[in-house]
Parts: C-alpha cells; sequence; structure tokens
C-alpha cells in the first residue's frame, strides 16, 4: 500500500489518505465507486481516452458560460459528470498505444486500487488485464464491475442498468397489480454495483493491509440486484411465491403505504401492535386498537381486513389535515412523513443540515449544486464539496507525481497522441 500522505491537489486528507486508486471507468457504476473513495480521502486518478473520453461528459444538465461580447463561443461543463467524478484528478492516456500500455503499468506499480467497468474481455484484449496487472503489482486491488461478472456463461453480455434490472427480477416485482411492470426509477443496477464494488475493495485493501495479497473484486449488476430483491428469493424457495406488483403497498406489511391527505400524500407504516395503539391514540379513534378484527398485527397483515377496516379507518384520520399538520401531529412518534419532490428535498432544511447538498465552484460556469456524502464519519469527515476534472487536467502533475515521468518525456507523449 502507498502510504505516502496525500500531497497532489487541493483535496483534504480523510480517512482514506495515502490510498491511491487509478479510476479507468466510465459513465456510472465504476465513477460512483471511486467518487466515494474520493470522497473518504483517497487519491482517485481519472484515466481516459483522449480520443474517446467518459461519453457522461456530454449528459445533461450543463452549467453553462453566455457568449462574450467578442463573440467567443459559450463553455459548458455536464453536472452529471461533475457530481460522480468530483475530487479526482484528469488523466489522458490511449490504452490502444504501446506507450499508453506502459503508462498505465508504471502508474499500477504505485497504486493501491484500479476500477474499470468495461465489458469482461476487454482490458485483456488491450493487454493489461488482471492477470498482466497482477504481475506488475502483486498487491493491486481490482475491481472490475459489468453486467453479469467475470465468470459464468453470460459473462460477455453487454448491459446497461436496465439490463440488471430486467435479468435479476426487480422490474418484474415493481409496478401496480394487473399493470405491466415498471422500471425502478434511477439506475439502481449501477447503483448498487457502485455501493456493493466500494464495500469489496475496502475489504481487499483490509487484506493487503494485514499482510495478504491483492485480488480481483468482480461484481456484477445483475447480481447486485439480486441481492437488493428483499424476500423475494426465499418467499420462491421457500413457499412457491414469485413476486409480482404492488403498487405502493408492502408485499404483506399493513399499514405500509401512501394515504392521501389535504394537499398531497404522507406515507404511514403504523404496522406493529405497538405502533397501531399509539395512532389510534393519536388520531382520535382509541377504540380500533381493542378491535378484536384488528388488534394483533397478524390480523391487520390479512389483506380483505385490512382493506375493508384498517385502510378506510387511516383515510379519515387524514384526509382533512394537511401533510404538515399530520407531520407536526405524529411525525415525530410514529412513521409517518410527506411524500416530497426532489425540488422539496433539495429546499428542505433538514437536508442541509445533514450536509446532503453540496456545492462546488466552477468559476465563470457557476456553482454545481449535487448531493453530499451520507457516510458521516466523526473523526475523518468525506469531503464532497469539490469539482470534477476537465479531461486531462492533471496530465502533467499525475505522470511526474506517481509515475515519475520528466517533462522531455511528457511532451514525448503527448506529441504521439498517447496522453
Amino acid at each position: 500500500m502507498n502510504t505516502t500522505p496525500q500531497t497532489t491537489g487541493p483535496f483534504a486528507a480523510g480517512a482514506l489518505d495515502g490510498i491511491v486508486v487509478l479510476d479507468l471507468s466510465r459513465v456510472l457504476a465504476g465513477p460512483y465507486a471511486a467518487q466515494i473513495l474520493a470522497d473518504m480521502g483517497a487519491t482517485v486518478i481519472k484515466i481516459e481516452n483522449p480520443a474517446d473520453p467518459d461519453v457522461s461528459r456530454g449528459f445533461p444538465p450543463y452549467l453553462r458560460t453566455e457568449e462574450s461580447e467578442e463573440g467567443g463561443e459559450a463553455k459548458e461543463f455536464s453536472g452529471y459528470y461533475g457530481q460522480y467524478n468530483r475530487g479526482k484528478l484528469g488523466l489522458t492516456v490511449n490504452l490502444a498505444h504501446e506507450d499508453g500500455k506502459q503508462v498505465l503499468k508504471d502508474l499500477v506499480a504505485g497504486a493501491d486500487v484500479l476500477v474499470e467497468n468495461f465489458r469482461p474481455g476487454t482490458m485483456e484484449k488491450l493487454g493489461v488485464g488482471y492477470d498482466v496487472l497482477r504481475e506488475v503489482n502483486p498487491k493491486l486491488v481490482y475491481a472490475a464491475i459489468s453486467g453479469y461478472g467475470h465468470t459464468g456463461s453470460r459473462s460477455r453480455r453487454p448491459a446497461f442498468d436496465s439490463t440488471a434490472q430486467a435479468a435479476g427480477g426487480i422490474w418484474s416485482m415493481n409496478g401496480f397489480p394487473g399493470m405491466p411492470p415498471v422500471r425502478v426509477g434511477v439506475t439502481i443496477g449501477d447503483l448498487s454495483a457502485s455501493l456493493f464494488s466500494v464495500i469489496g475493495i475496502l475489504a481487499a485493501v483490509r487484506h493487503v493491509e494485514h499482510g495478504g495479497g491483492g485480488q480481483k473484486v468482480d461484481v456484477a449488476q445483475v447480481d447486485s440486484i439480486i441481492a437488493l430483491t428483499e424476500t423475494a428469493v426465499v418467499d420462491y424457495t421457500v413457499d412457491g411465491k414469485t413476486p409480482e406488483p404492488a403498487g405502493n403497498e408492502h408485499a404483506w406489511v399493513r399499514p405500509y403505504e401512501l394515504f392521501d391527505c389535504a394537499d398531497g400524500q404522507v406515507f404511514f407504516a403504523g404496522y406493529t401492535d405497538k405502533l397501531w395503539r399509539v395512532s389510534c391514540e393519536l388520531f382520535g379513534s382509541p377504540e380500533a386498537a381493542g378491535d378484536p378484527e384488528i388488534d394483533t398485527m397478524r390480523k391487520r397483515f390479512d389483506k380483505e381486513v385490512y382493506d375493508r377496516k384498517v385502510k378506510p379507518l387511516i383515510a379519515t384520520w387524514f384526509r382533512d389535515r394537511t401533510q404538515a399538520e399530520l407531520e407536526e401531529l405524529a411525525g415525530d412518534i410514529v412513521p409517518l412523513t410527506a411524500l416530497r419532490t426532489i425540488a422539496d428535498v433539495v429546499e428542505d432544511p433538514g437536508t442541509a443540515e445533514r450536509d446532503m447538498v453540496v456545492e462546488a465552484d466552477y468559476g465563470d460556469l457557476g456553482r454545481l449544486r449535487m448531493f453530499g456524502q451520507p457516510i458521516k464519519l466523526s473523526e475523518t469527515p468525506a469531503d464532497p464539496a469539490r469539482t470534477a476534472n476537465h479531461l486531462g487536467e492533471h496530465s502533467e502533475q499525475v505522470l511526474s507525481s506517481f509515475a515519475g515521468y520528466t517533462p522531455e518525456r511528457i511532451a514525448e507523449l503527448r506529441k504521439g497522441g498517447t496522453v
């Protein structure tokens, strides 16, 4: 492991200070995993092909400047790219060039982690797969994120997030009863693979710290989705039930859904016996807690009983009260919260209190407000409020500091189009 304190760039030290990560990934699953490591203090080097950079640089929304009075072109920068690549050093390397392969090997020699999310076989085709790079650095933790993983008969198949949602079963479970299934509204296949990758990387880094060698961390989007299906697998293997779309209701926990109120909707989950009893008292129906048809959780879980007696009662509690009134009355006592839009969330004082919207200053392009880091460390806090790199922005700095290249060597690589 590289134990030299981080000294490059304006980036603050954190829990992962001294860890050097090479990020060869693109778009989301890999970049988000590397971004989390960067937030936590790792030195992350974003490596892109100078002729074919990360396609997400072209994704909306965009920070933009106005055209100058002299007729100069407006500049723009992707907010999408900025959110998932913040705090990384930017380097360009063309791995199709022999010199480019050597540049990567020279960087791997001093790195702790490499992250890539190419289709399995791509890095091997380029001549810089795991088996090659582990010879350069036996302690390298090589994280490979892909659709179906690096083993198995489906490993070479191309995949996107929705591939994982379809193949992993979660798409079939989402939506409303009697209607076609609905895709989960965020790229949960990519995002879940990112999080599992970070867990795997940290476990592998710890193994190295305790005297072990490096290893390959193989994370598949499809596997990650299967691991997020809650009780669906055991519902099938134990009871033979195949989960189907249930709308806003839980498959069997009741009440646990959205309810209409005077100015919108609220989520309410007073399903345990204690929560149900407290809710009945709060909303002026104490007698309901003792009703022999609905006085236990198991009885309230019965769909027929719930639809006939419980749900209509809750509707009377909420229909004439606003979201704010309901939260004021019960929000601190039982699980009850207003259904908020993203605009509501971003502007909510509670979001600011947890630093979950942070700003990065892009100069004349403006300031990018983006989500913060949900992991709160008391002694080594994360540093998410940072800019992302422009293409190749730190190439000279990285090649001189991490590969030991002279200015002449760097100029030679630039002349040949390698960097």
